[in-house]
C-alpha cells in the first residue's frame, strides 16, 4: 500500500476518532464543497485563472462560547492557467496540481448571533497528481523541476450561516514554502525564500452534520 493511501486512511481514522470522542454540545462535523481560482506567484504569468473543484470533510471543537478549532480533510485542485488573446499574445499554458490537504484553523464567532466566523491556520497538502503543458508540448514530459510532494499553506477566511445548517465560507489560501522542487529564473521572494507559490480564492458551500 502507497504511502499517501496510509496517510489519508490514517487521516480519516484521525477525523472519526474525534467526532466519537468529544461530547455533543462541543463537537460539530460536517461536509464542504465549492470552486478555486488559482495562480502560481513566479510563473510569470498573473491572474486567478486557473478553475478548479474543492471538497472534503470537516470537524470542529468548540473550546468557548465564541472560539472553536476546526480540522479538515479536503481534495483542492490548483495551478495556473494563461490563454491566447487577439492582442498578440500568443502563450498557453496549463498547469495542473491536485493535493490532500490537512487545514487546522482556529474559529472565532462574531455577531450578535454568532453566524459570521472569521477562520485562520495552516495546511499541509500532499500531491496526488500534476499536469502542465505550453502551447509547444507537454512540459511534465521531461521536467526535472516537478512539484514538490508536500507543501504548507496560510488560509485566511471567513463563513456565513445562511440558514439551518448550511453556510457559504469565502477563504484565500496561499504557499509558504516553494511549490517547486528546484528554483528557477522568475522566482519570487515570500517571507523567508524564493520559488513559485500558490495562490487560490475558494468559495465553498458547507452542511454543518451536527
Amino acid at each position: 500500500m502507497s504511502k499517501l493511501k496510509v496517510s489519508l486512511i490514517i487521516s480519516f481514522i484521525l477525523l472519526w476518532c474525534i467526532s466519537q470522542s468529544v461530547k455533543a454540545q462541543q463537537f460539530h462535523g460536517g461536509i464542504t464543497a465549492g470552486l478555486v481560482g488559482s495562480q502560481v506567484a513566479g510563473d510569470t504569468y498573473s491572474g486567478y485563472k486557473k478553475g478548479g473543484v474543492y471538497a472534503g470533510g470537516f470537524v470542529s471543537l468548540d473550546v468557548s462560547d465564541r472560539s472553536a478549532f476546526q480540522m479538515e480533510l479536503t481534495y483542492f485542485q490548483k495551478g495556473s492557467r494563461e490563454n491566447p488573446t487577439e492582442k498578440n499574445n500568443y502563450d498557453f499554458y496549463l498547469f495542473r496540481a491536485d493535493y490532500i490537504e490537512l487545514p487546522l484553523l482556529y474559529q472565532y464567532k462574531t455577531g450578535k448571533d454568532k453566524k459570521f466566523i472569521i477562520e485562520a491556520g495552516p495546511s499541509m497538502g500532499v500531491l496526488v497528481g500534476y499536469y502542465e503543458e505550453d502551447e509547444r508540448e507537454v512540459i511534465s514530459d521531461y521536467t526535472d523541476n516537478v512539484p514538490a510532494r508536500l507543501t504548507l499553506q496560510f488560509n485566511l477566511g471567513i463563513r456565513w450561516m445562511i440558514a439551518g445548517r448550511f453556510g457559504v465560507d469565502f477563504r484565500t489560501h496561499h504557499s509558504l514554502l516553494n511549490i517547486r522542487t528546484k528554483n528557477v529564473t522568475g522566482d519570487v521572494w515570500r517571507i523567508w525564500t524564493y520559488g513559485q507559490f500558490h495562490d487560490a480564492l475558494v468559495l465553498s458551500l458547507f452542511y454543518q452534520i451536527k
